[in-house]
């Protein structure tokens, strides 16, 4: 083995990759549970893709048979419904794990200096993979699937002088056909994968350049022993391999229960209007986006205008990707900011997901109202970030992590 192994590494850079990237990756000691979702986002990664190549193989991408194909794989594809619930159910764990994991992020500032480049990956691969569920949302093609696709594509009209023109691009059509579901299924399969995969590569090389941030937000690489190892800092493997493990195990058994028992999840992961099929002359009673959506289309719905509804929409995740730069707190853990970034972080989730509650309930003027006024705080905790994290006090940031 180790003869073979010198032969590889003459060839290929087998143990150097394992070392930098496992064995003497040195990651802070204080790792929480917050820890366990970026494993387990590559987790689901590795699930969505696995179930979606064999999906493929029994799936027809045409108007006519989109449908049926999918109906043909829950009852007769030996295995097939188990595989199609573990897709439509991973789908929904992936933004579970993904929000989580990114709420991480904003809790202890891994957003923050020298990780601006880290954070700007990840949003990149969220951005991703919101198109990426997009285009697998419509590929079903149940009422749902399609009067969403339709309600979705309809807001790009809202833009001056190419608006139609690019609806009608993205389209492939003058409506919502077999064109473009597709168009759809070869950039879900084929190209936004790729583009995930790699984004998910840089991801990880740009963390490991710069080293993971903890809850104190200490940078442990200045506190080194004489071989050069930190103090406060333990191999990512066998440590952290293992520790992710008990998560894995944990995640699955809460997955599984729900593939097997919950798969619809009261008709918020598998709604039921997409049960029947796609009916461009019946428009269902309420039109809404799957759950993971809903905070940005409550967003949307907030304001009067559609072209100002559509650019709010567009600005409340660009504001994500300038984060770094709107942060002037000298310390990045929440443990040791002020008063008001704790208070804000507190509005920002609460409004984050009473706009995803209110997305998904028919619009009243009541909820209407409560959605412009969470869309004011959701803004507000971008704008006026410049400035509470300057102005307030923060406590003072130990030299070593405390665990």
């Amino acid at each position: 083995m180790s003869k073979f192994m010198d032969w590889v590494d003459a060839r290929f850079p087998a143990t150097k990759m394992w070392e930098d990237h496992l064995s003497k990756y040195y990651a802070p000691k204080n790792f929480n549970f917050f820890y366990f979702f970026g494993s387990l986002a590559l987790l689901v990664l590795v699930n969505q893709i696995v179930t979606g190549v064999w999906l493929t193989m029994s799936y027809t991408p045409s108007a006519e048979e989109a449908f049926a194909s999918v109906e043909y794989i829950m009852r007769d594809v030996e295995y097939g419904s188990i595989l199609r619930l573990l897709h439509s159910t991973g789908a929904s764990a992936f933004f579970i794990v993904v929000y989580l994991h990114m709420f991480r992020g904003l809790l202890y500032g891994s957003y923050q200096k020298p990780r601006e480049l880290v954070w700007v990956f990840g949003m990149l691969i969220y951005l991703a993979l919101m198109a990426e569920a997009f285009m697998g949302y419509l590929l079903p093609w149940g009422q749902m699937s399609y009067w969403g696709a339709q309600v979705i594509i309809s807001l790009f009209g809202a833009i001056p002088v190419i608006g139609n023109d690019l609806t009608q691009w993205i389209r492939g059509d003058y409506l919502i056909s077999g064109i473009t579901l597709n168009r759809f299924f070869a950039l879900h399969v084929v190209a936004l994968p790729i583009v995930i995969l790699g984004l998910v590569v840089l991801h990880i090389l740009a963390l490991h350049e710069v080293g993971s941030n903890n809850p104190d937000g200490v940078d442990i690489k200045k506190h080194k022993d004489e071989n050069g190892i930190p103090l406060d800092g333990i191999a990512f493997h066998p440590y952290y391999t293992v520790k992710d493990i008990v998560g894995v195990v944990v995640f699955l058994f809460i997955f599984c229960f729900i593939v097997f028992f919950f798969p619809e999840m009261g008709g918020y992961f598998l709604e039921k209007p997409n049960f029947e099929q796609a009916n461009p002359f019946k428009t269902p009673e309420h039109i809404a986006p799957v759950w993971y959506f809903t905070p940005f289309y409550a967003i949307l719905r907030a304001i009067p205008d559609k072209l100002m509804g559509v650019i709010a929409m567009g600005a409340s995740i660009a504001l994500l990707f300038v984060l770094p730069w709107l942060d002037r707190s000298p310390v990045k853990s929440m443990r040791y900011k002020g008063w008001m970034s704790k208070i804000w972080l507190v509005v920002f989730c609460i409004s984050f997901v009473i706009l995803g509650i209110l997305g998904v309930l028919a619009p009243t003027p009541e909820r209407t109202l409560l959605s412009q006024v969470c869309t004011f705080l959701y803004f507000a905790y971008f704008i006026l970030m410049p400035f509470y994290t300057r102005l307030e006090k923060t406590k003072p940031v130990p030299e070593r992590v405390t665990g």
